[in-house]
């Protein structure tokens, strides 16, 4: 199961800590990574207990789960930057009259209403999530829908697929699954998505490639290698250095 499974099945107290608890370990749901129950693990010449460490964690490596949060696509958050600077600001314990200072704008009443506005917004979404959990009980007919990819550059129009439609592209493009080739690459935005997303799935989540050990991969896959790189790259599953020495999934 990938880490944008876990990341939107969770549950809102899951997510504002930023990990899962499974039976044997711990998940941190901003990266993936998989922290075992028993195993002491170090950290700056201190031994901690596994539940202690994944916060540690995600302070060392995202910063704080609001950050990690924060940082996501407005599709995702329904939040413009300039919400997402002001909320920051906020964050960081500064006034009224600091993140007006800080930002320039207006006065401090316009900073109280951007306040209002935020609160106005979280009391629309409760709403909203308190109607889609009643609405799940009685919807029989809903197909099950795969969730966008955390990294996603852009959230849209493409991402509207279901499980049973992401069965019948693979089978059409990838007929062998991934031991085989693409047969061609997909004309049409959704079916590159589901494409692309299976073709993740020949790359390790925690390694880092360079350039000529990527291209050997999906060579295997797909003739014009350098074409599903780019794509990859484009929409937001692969990430690489600016020089192009080296390439990672992203998460």
């Amino acid at each position: 199961m990938g880490v944008s499974v876990f990341f939107w099945n969770a549950s809102l107290e899951e997510l504002k800590r930023g990990y899962i608890e499974e039976s044997d370990s711990y998940i941190c749901l901003l990266c993936g990574e998989k922290f075992e129950k028993g195993v002491i693990y170090p950290y700056e010449n201190i031994l901690y207990e596994v539940e202690r460490y994944i916060r540690i964690h995600i302070e060392s490596t995202h910063q704080s789960v609001f950050d990690y949060l924060i940082g996501l696509d407005k599709k995702l958050t329904g939040l413009t930057d300039h919400q997402k600077q002001i909320l920051h600001l906020f964050y960081q314990g500064k006034t009224d009259k600091e993140v007006q200072e800080e930002l320039s704008i207006g006065s401090t009443s316009t900073i109280r209403h951007h306040r209002f506005s935020l609160k106005e917004k979280e009391r629309q979404a409760k709403t909203f999530l308190a109607i889609m959990e009643l609405f799940k009980e009685k919807d029989q007919y809903a197909p099950a829908f795969i969730s966008p990819h955390k990294t996603a550059k852009m959230v849209d129009d493409r991402y509207d697929i279901t499980e049973e439609e992401q069965e019948e592209i693979i089978r059409k493009f990838l007929p062998e699954g991934l031991k085989g080739c693409l047969k061609k690459f997909p004309p049409k935005e959704k079916q590159r998505l589901v494409v692309l997303r299976e073709i993740t799935k020949k790359l390790e989540s925690e390694r880092t490639y360079d350039e000529k050990e990527l291209n050997q991969i999906l060579k295997g896959i797909y003739d014009d290698y350098v074409m599903i790189r780019r794509y990859l790259i484009e929409y937001g599953l692969l990430d690489r250095k600016a020089d192009g020495s080296q390439y990672w999934l992203k998460k």
